[in-house]
């Protein structure tokens, strides 16, 4: 049965706080402990976990707002689960951090604080439904509007959060996921077909391919190949339920091809990045981006306006990291102008460009300025006007021209004698021909060149803020190591994501409240 926590709002006249001496009290007042109660605990909307719990009576959950600023804090100050809890017992600051008023008491165990991480796994899975992301669009919202953050200009980038699993090698993860399966067999299979797992199940998967030459890789996967088939086949009756089974199936399905009644093995090149990198998370997707990446991408959205005293994170994504930055920020543009519904100019990089985002910020009236731009760059300045469907203006340093339809695509004219004059002639992308420079265009061109110099529009004081956000970005990587989070899964990654951002957010109000109080002081 759900219960608020309100136990932290009736101060004992003998409790925690009461009890220190005068100076302490004082220390404590002005801890980031204390600011993050008042800030931060204080504003979790507790009903949002209602639904993880019965409407039946029964015996009453321990304080969400307690667990859920755990979490929090957890992430801030860099804890393993043992630290937290070490902390939340024999920390004073930390048990005012959580409204803890007594020395005695644990607001609770580590069974419940799983439970109670089991339960909003199992809501995400079920419906799709981050209750965690609801915390942190909850409280930033109330952040942004009580420091009256402007929020009309805002700027995203992405990092790499690598899952906490190891590098299979292909056939590695082949023998990996069939001594997994051949685990969930019944003694009596186990029995009957051990003729055909003898000779994986020995060792370790690790030690197995220790013991092989690259000479013998060939003719391994096509036993395993073989073996793959066998075992889909025999064993989908009785095991289709199992997840070991489906791990199974799918491996087989990803590696391996049938023809003519024979299997073969699909060649690395066929291999997709969504391949399964390893039995240990099954959503986890490959990407090469400078350098091997398993896992996924976090993308993270934050003010931007030069008005601004202070910027907070706005908006934070999850996604599987073979997604393309244009994508993502796509599939946030909706929320985003939703969340901030003043939004009207994004800062990004040139990986975030696409036409499909230039429709939808015209859609939402979003001006799109991005720092860089993919493809064909020159170094002189083109301006691409469109008439109507089969007619654009394009100017030019020194000319201005119509351009005319060709069968693929667009061509404007220039005339010979203004670009002997011009001073970019060297650099020009326009073709020289017998009485003209001509220059060859299509839809997608006129596009970018718009994207590229959309940032002219704009004042000078504002086309060097995207950077920023790389500092952002490094906050949420200097609690990886080497980008590898401490988790694998994509709950658990968003958890990451979220904790991290309401940390950060608070980490900047706190500095900025000080320095302001710092600053009335002097």
């Amino acid at each position: 049965m759900f219960r608020e926590n309100i136990e932290h709002l009736q101060r004992d006249l003998f409790g925690l706080f009461q009890s220190m001496p005068p100076k302490l009290q004082a220390h404590a007042e002005k801890s980031e402990e204390r600011k993050f109660y008042e800030l931060l605990f204080c504003h979790i909307d507790e009903q949002l976990f209602s639904v993880l719990y019965s409407n039946e009576p029964s015996r009453p959950n321990k304080g969400v707002n307690t667990m859920a600023a755990a979490l929090v804090l957890r992430e801030k100050r860099h804890w393993k689960y043992g630290e937290l809890f070490s902390n939340i017992q024999f920390n004073l600051l930390t048990r005012l951090a959580l409204g803890l008023n007594d020395f005695e008491s644990m607001p609770f165990c580590e069974a419940t604080l799983f439970n109670f991480l089991n339960r909003l796994a199992a809501h995400y899975l079920d419906t799709g439904e981050d209750l965690f992301e609801q915390v942190f669009d909850s409280l930033t919202a109330k952040q942004l509007k009580t420091l009256g953050i402007k929020t009309d200009i805002q700027r995203t980038d992405s990092f790499m959060a690598e899952s906490n699993i190891c590098g299979y090698s292909r056939v590695r993860l082949l023998v990996e996921v069939l001594i997994r399966f051949h685990r969930v067999l019944s003694d009596s299979d186990k029995e009957r077909f051990a003729d055909y797992f003898s000779a994986y199940i020995k060792e370790s998967s690790n030690k197995y391919v220790y013991r092989l030459n690259k000479s013998d890789l060939p003719h391994e996967l096509q036993k395993l190949a073989e073996l793959y088939q066998l075992a889909v086949k025999k064993f989908t009756s009785c095991y289709k339920d199992t997840v070991a089974y489906q791990m199974l199936k799918r491996v087989y399905q990803e590696h391996f091809t049938v023809a003519h009644k024979k299997v073969y093995v699909k060649p690395n090149e066929s291999l997709t990045s969504a391949c399964l990198q390893s039995p240990d998370d099954m959503e986890a997707t490959f990407r090469f981006k400078n350098g091997d990446h398993r896992g996924r991408v976090v993308n993270v959205t934050e003010t931007a306006n030069p008005d601004n005293k202070i910027n907070l994170i706005t908006d934070v994504a999850v996604n599987p990291n073979n997604t393309d930055d244009g994508v993502a920020l796509n599939q946030r543009l909706d929320r985003l102008k939703e969340k901030t519904p003043d939004l009207n100019e994004m800062h990004t990089d040139g990986a975030y460009g696409s036409r499909d985002n230039d429709d939808k910020c015209a859609e939402l009236k979003i001006t799109p300025i991005q720092t860089a731009v993919r493809g064909r760059q020159t170094d002189v300045r083109f301006d691409i006007e469109q008439i109507d469907d089969d007619n654009y203006i394009v100017s030019c340093p020194r000319q201005r021209q119509q351009s005319m339809p060709t069968r693929t695509r667009h061509k404007v004219c220039f005339e010979l004698n203004e670009c002997v004059a011009c001073d970019h002639r060297d650099k020009c992308p326009a073709q020289i021909g017998k009485k003209h420079r001509i220059f060859y265009f299509d839809h997608d061109d006129y596009w970018r060149l718009n994207r590229i110099n959309m940032i002219y529009s704009i004042p000078k004081e504002r086309r060097k803020i995207r950077p920023n956000v790389e500092a952002t970005v490094r906050e949420f990587k200097s609690r990886t190591e080497n980008g590898k989070l401490k988790v694998r899964g994509t709950f658990e990654t968003r958890l990451f994501a979220f904790s991290t951002a309401i940390a950060i957010n608070f980490g900047r109000i706190f500095r900025y409240e000080r320095k302001t109080l710092a600053a009335q002081t002097v």
